[in-house]
């Protein structure tokens, strides 16, 4: 359709950093930094040997969405070792039958471009729990309402629950370390509640750690990666009778809820029946009801020749939460309809990747959203929408960047699916905040890959103010890092280096903005020379943060977990993630950047970080820190 388009300015040579950075080998480091940009096709095929095996047994239904078969895009983020298990024992057995175990293990590789058999592996089963560590306390309700921490999103934890003071900030000291199996990146924020750490893994597995040690009181293998935070429902302190869930969503599109203290499944289900359909987006749980934003890589599958693009609607599910039964759907884009020559379908897309706020003051549900995949572009993309908590009915809504249709395919050679006059990608990423100003006003603020930070009104959804914060980008000007407490909103600039020429100059690093009036207070940017001798460091903030009234902790691209007075910016203490830990688990471990909705938190004394982010060319890493100060 658009064979002879040029894709815009700096698209190249965004793509050829990204393949460049992806040959690097940490050194040292167990790990392979692997990058399968999505949806574009390597330049040399590492394991062709699994190629005519996919075409042959694969493709018929991976390629095409039958029988609702997950996309291959979504294939190609799994590990192999999660492949080869899913044919052997997982969903895929039947279909794996037919294949021997070379041909398996052969297909696997093709399909994720990494080496079967990771240094992992081999690694011991982690021991389970002595008896002393493996009961749950019932009197320790659950630290957090989910992803952001509270109901608004706020990222927040005030101080008496931080349990850390500023003054003892700089005695902190790494108690143990767990390292995730199977795994080149650690993107689920860990919830907390009865003396565990609940997490989820790249390698698909769910684990509920006891605080104190690191052992495994339980363990539940999901279909795939669970990046999603951990969302746990509340219970009565003590309460003997007490059967709380534990709420998350997989890469597959799965939504699932296990009971707390047991890990025993309680329901699964398909979030979206569409084959390129994920959950990214943590659920939210309100009262008698789970939301689920649903996203997908449908944006990616664009770039397949041939791809008839594009059939994904971004939506928000509302379900019981103790049987999964669906209440609502609010679908945020109008159902798909050919184009005139029947190339393309439109209007798609409006995917929900980042994560809900609760207003329970109104009784609204914030959702951010992202872009149109094709045309025509609708008017709840890249926006800020407030959703009925009861109906799911629509009540207002602010958007952004008007116009913005863009996918995978605007960087390929041929990009016969890109729209024409393609937008810039400006997705919103970070999770959307509920915050009170100086000036007694209610906010919903939310933070852009263009760079903009933007605050409208919590009732209305009409624009207070913006802020051009970063340069932006398509790898995120503001991507997951959003925080507000005490009439201070911090805001993470990304401005990872994509080729391409802005007005506005890169500014990496923390940001803290007035709530009520957008006026920057202070900016903390990465150390000079931090990237020295560093494979795939990147300076600046990508991942979300956590703040508390005295300070600010933030993961970042560089491999540095620091805490900053929020009061001036001030570095009061920084840890170099990017070494090898002896894992409580036996599991070969090393940190690297922090990126993702997994944000470093602080409960009850300790500092929890997830480091590791093995995508889009940033160092790969496997570890959940613990530290304490002593």
């Amino acid at each position: 359709m658009h064979r002879t388009r040029t894709p815009r300015p700096g698209a190249w040579i965004a793509l050829a950093f990204l393949t460049l950075a992806a040959a690097f080998v940490l050194p040292g480091s167990p790990l392979r930094a692997v990058e399968n940009t999505p949806g574009v096709a390597r330049a040399v095929e590492k394991y062709p040997e699994g190629a005519q095996i996919y075409r042959e047994q694969c493709a018929s239904c991976h390629d095409t969405g039958a029988a609702r078969a997950p996309a291959r895009v979504i294939l190609a983020y799994m590990t192999p070792d999660a492949i080869v298990a899913a044919l052997t024992t997982g969903p895929m057995q039947a279909q794996g039958s037919a294949l021997s175990r070379q041909q398996k293990v052969d297909v696997a590789q093709h399909l994720s471009g990494q080496a079967f058999g990771a240094a992992q592996a081999s690694a011991p089963k982690p021991t389970p729990c002595s008896p002393e560590h493996a009961q749950f306390d019932r009197s320790q309700v659950p630290a957090f309402a989910g992803a952001g921490l509270d109901q608004a999103a706020t990222h927040s934890v005030t101080s008496s629950q931080a349990g850390l003071a500023k003054a003892e900030v700089g005695r902190l000291k790494l108690k143990w370390a767990f390292g995730f199996p199977l795994a080149n990146r650690a993107r689920s924020q860990p919830a907390l509640g009865g003396g565990a750490i609940f997490v989820g893994s790249h390698g698909g597995t769910v684990y509920a750690l006891d605080r104190e040690t690191g052992c495994v009181r339980w363990s539940y293998a999901a279909a795939s990666e669970v990046r999603t935070a951990i969302v746990l429902s509340p219970w009565q302190a003590g309460d003997a009778q007490a059967v709380p869930l534990a709420f998350f969503g997989d890469w597959s599109g799965n939504a699932y809820a296990v009971e707390a203290f047991t890990g025993k499944l309680v329901w699964k289900l398909r979030a979206d029946e569409h084959p390129a359909a994920v959950i990214t987006a943590s659920p939210a749980l309100h009262g008698d009801t789970l939301y689920v934003p649903v996203s997908s890589l449908e944006e990616a599958s664009a770039a397949n020749p041939g791809y008839v693009c594009c059939s994904f609607r971004g939506s928000i599910l509302a379900l019981d939460p103790r049987t999964g039964r669906e209440k609502w759907r609010t679908w945020l884009v109008d159902e798909p309809k050919p184009s005139k020559d029947g190339k393309t379908l439109g209007p798609s897309g409006v995917p929900v990747w980042a994560g809900i706020a609760v207003d329970e003051k109104r009784g609204n549900l914030i959702v951010a959203t992202g872009d149109n995949y094709t045309r025509p572009a609708t008017e709840l993309s890249d926006a800020i929408v407030a959703l009925d908590l009861g109906t799911g009915a629509i009540r207002w809504h602010f958007q952004a960047t008007e116009g913005d249709a863009w996918n995978v395919d605007c960087v390929t050679p041929d990009p016969d699916n890109c729209p024409e006059d393609a937008g810039p990608d400006y997705d919103f990423g970070a999770i959307p905040v509920l915050a009170k100003g100086k000036d007694g006003r209610d906010y919903v603020l939310a933070g852009q890959k263009s760079g903009i930070a933007w605050a409208v009104d919590a009732a209305t959804g009409k624009l207070a103010w913006h802020r051009q914060v970063g340069r932006g980008g398509m790898a995120g000007g503001i991507h997951f890092g959003i925080a507000a407490d005490s009439g201070r909103v911090y805001v993470a600039i990304s401005d990872m280096p994509d080729g391409v020429e802005r007005p506005f100059p890169a500014a990496p690093g923390i940001h803290a903005l007035d709530v009520a009036t957008g006026k920057e207070l202070w900016t903390a940017a990465p150390p000079d020379k931090v990237c020295e001798g560093r494979p795939l460091c990147i300076p600046g903030n990508s991942g979300a943060i956590t703040v508390t009234p005295d300070f600010v902790l933030a993961g970042g691209d560089d491999g540095f977990v620091r805490i900053h007075d929020a009061a001036t910016g001030e570095v009061l203490w920084q840890f170099d993630t990017v070494q090898d830990f002896a894992a409580v688990n036996g599991v070969p471990t090393r940190g690297g950047a922090m990126s993702g909705g997994a944000a470093p938190i602080v409960e009850g004394g300790q500092v929890i970080v997830s480091s590791g982010y093995g995508f889009v060319s940033k160092i790969p890493g496997n570890a959940l820190l613990v530290f304490e100060a002593r």
